[in-house]
């Protein structure tokens, strides 16, 4: 049996399982506790008395739990039930969440966001297998856009939603609707996932790190960091660039945010259609949507009037190509998902954690804020070469 045969029913052609939305949701809730922090940074400080810089290691720990728990945690859980993996995940987070925030110890909250971290690559990774379990082969690419829009809609609402909570309630106040809403999203899970095998029942472990010898594999994964990087240098300054190069007002900048949320939406939808059938065409159109889009908010950096919708195209561009990433990964990996799919994870955390390295180099040597889009520009134009390569070794295996 295949490792992605689904023991549910099949579902109509065009229409996607209540259960694929419901694992989207579940990345809302969790990855919402990302985006939040750093919102409310000053008041983890102030309460903890701490330094700044202290409590931003706080977002730290939960990157570095990301980046180095998926793939060990997809291994160990490779003979459990999906659904089973699932729930343990959503328990694990909500219980380190809760945890973090019934202490005043600032070494014990760093561990949990450690460990929820942790948690939160384990229940990314098989999320998406069990999405694509789900559905029917054609419509692998879409399943697996409409889950990662889980995180596309936490970084547009439930970061902002939850700062403003916890703006009225405390810092606490946000944390404890995240802790809330996995727990609900794991009962639901329960009730309305239906349960998918377990991951390795036809591959195990040997075969699931056989996958990972795969050179065309990690081409995926270089498109996956080199992307994701080269959107994120833009957005993570943004603020800045709008403030102090184009010369918007501060009560804008929010919206002018959420237009890149928007169209990140926007983007996750177009490559999840285009990506069942076209993955290299999804993963061209991104790139090069990318390095067009970073050049224009250089060279038109003063001007708000084309600043603005470049932000909305940024967000298409960028979010275009997760589809199609995930696509081609499940495609490479197809009988041994479950490890590729949570190094992917790792892949596109790693891909936002060299962010500051690559900003901070450039900001370093002298240039200013305006120069940040320079570098997406550039880290998209080096993506094109690994997604050529990855079509080169398609039609050398096809031919």
């Amino acid at each position: 049996m295949s490792a992605l045969t689904s023991s549910a029913p099949p579902t109509v052609r065009g229409r996607l399982p209540a259960g694929v939305y419901l694992l989207s949701f579940s990345l809302f809730a969790m990855g919402s506790a990302e985006f939040l922090l750093a919102g409310v940074l000053p008041a983890i400080a102030h309460d903890l008395r701490i330094t700044l810089s202290s409590a931003g290691a706080l977002i730290a720990a939960f990157a570095v739990g990301v980046v180095v728990g998926g793939p060990p945690l997809a291994i160990l859980t490779l003979h459990w039930p999906r659904r089973t993996t699932l729930v343990t995940a959503q328990a694990a987070f909500a219980a380190c969440v809760a945890i973090g925030l019934l202490t005043d110890d600032y070494a014990v909250l760093l561990a949990t966001r450690f460990l929820s971290g942790l948690a939160y690559a384990g229940y990314w990774a098989v999320a998406a297998v069990t999405a694509i379990a789900l559905v029917t082969p054609e419509r692998t690419a879409r399943a697996s856009g409409v889950v990662v829009s889980g995180l596309s809609l936490a970084m547009l609402a439930g970061g902002p939603a939850g700062a403003l909570i916890s703006h009225f309630t405390g810092w606490r106040g946000g944390f404890w609707v995240v802790a809330g809403l996995t727990v609900a999203a794991a009962v639901l899970t329960l009730v309305a996932v239906p349960e998918t095998g377990r991951a390795g029942v036809a591959s195990g472990v040997r075969h699931e790190l056989r996958a990972l010898r795969r050179p065309r594999l990690w081409v995926v994964y270089a498109v996956t960091l080199l992307s994701t990087a080269a959107y994120m240098v833009t957005f993570n300054y943004l603020a800045a660039f709008l403030t102090e190069v184009t010369g918007v007002a501060e009560v804008w900048v929010p919206g002018v945010l959420t237009l890149f949320g928007v169209g990140a939406f926007a983007g996750l939808s177009i490559g999840g259609r285009m990506s069942d059938r076209w993955p290299t065409r999804a993963l061209l159109t991104g790139a090069i949507g990318i390095v067009v889009c970073s050049v224009l908010l250089a060279v038109l950096a003063r001007y708000a009037w084309a600043v603005v919708p470049l932000v909305l195209l940024l967000g298409v561009a960028g979010f275009v190509l997760n589809p199609a990433i995930y696509g081609r990964v499940f495609s490479i990996a197809a009988r041994a998902p479950t490890l590729a799919g949570a190094v992917t994870v790792s892949a596109f955390q790693l891909g936002i954690s060299l962010v500051p390295a690559f900003a901070g180099a450039v900001l370093d040597a002298g240039a200013g804020v305006a120069a940040i889009p320079w570098i997406g520009a550039g880290l998209a134009a080096a993506t094109i070469v690994p997604v050529l390569i990855d079509r080169g070794a398609g039609a050398i295996s096809n031919g």
